[in-house]
């Protein structure tokens, strides 16, 4: 089920990510991880990719995270899928879809 559809924010503070990009293409499965001690949003969920090695993408957008931040911090299995990219000059634009499985 289909939770969310936004941007990621951030990912012009992500080092490594131009570099990283190629990785990523629609469809790539992302996780998402609380940040409760987040001093700039309480509600501060991080963006993902899975495995071993995973990348930090950015962030659910403030003012769009709480619910899914709620849920995280009650054990639901939330998790996201990349369904766009595009360089906008320094920023990647990333859109994804967040979801909860049934």
């Amino acid at each position: 089920m289909i939770l969310l559809e936004c941007l990621v924010a951030g990912t012009s503070h992500r080092q490594g990510l131009r570099a990283f990009e190629p990785q990523l293409q629609p469809g790539t499965a992302l996780a998402l991880q609380r940040e409760a001690d987040s001093s700039y949003d309480d509600w501060a969920v991080r963006v993902l990719t899975t495995g071993p090695d995973a990348f930090w993408l950015g962030y659910l957008p403030e003012g769009h995270n709480e619910t899914v931040a709620r849920m995280l911090d009650a054990g639901y299995p939330i998790s996201a899928r990349l369904t766009h990219k595009a360089w906008e000059e320094e920023w990647l634009h990333l859109e994804i879809e967040v979801l909860m499985a049934r």
